[in-house]
């Protein structure tokens, strides 16, 4: 079998900006950079692209105009209820817009949502009845 990882890309406005804000807002592991164009992100499992917006959608042959709720969020799952809180304060704390306070839901779990500089919407979830893997690991 060979191997596999998914990526996740996100179109960005200001592409130095939003590489300061994963890094430091959420903490995320860079990869190396690779040219100049677009910036990598360790997550559990796949990784984070971030690339600027126009171009990303001329590769996918589709306008760059558009606004409004984009019919998707994006999750990064934490093990406790303080993760959610600090995460989601951090994250505020280097631009993001808080769009839903941190709060207990209606399947068990605590989660709050953010908006990242580009408006993508961020759901922090601790969710007791999933394991989330294991620790980051340092990426080099």
């Amino acid at each position: 079998m060979q191997s596999r990882i998914s990526m996740i890309s996100l179109g960005v406005m200001d592409l130095e900006a939003s590489i300061k804000f994963y890094a430091d807002g959420l903490g995320l592991p860079r990869l190396a950079p690779f040219n100049d164009e677009v910036a990598f992100f360790e997550l559990n499992g796949t990784w984070l692209s971030l690339y600027p917006w126009d171009k990303l959608a001329e590769d996918a042959q589709v306008s760059s105009q558009g606004s409004g709720f984009r019919g998707i969020a994006l999750a990064h799952n934490v093990s406790s209820k303080q993760q959610v809180d600090a995460l989601i304060e951090q994250a505020v704390s280097i631009g993001a817009k808080l769009v839903k306070q941190p709060e207990m839901v209606f399947w068990g779990g605590y989660s709050g949502y953010f908006a990242d500089l580009d408006g993508h919407l961020w759901e922090i979830p601790w969710n007791p009845h999933m394991w989330i893997g294991p620790e980051n690991q340092d990426v080099e």
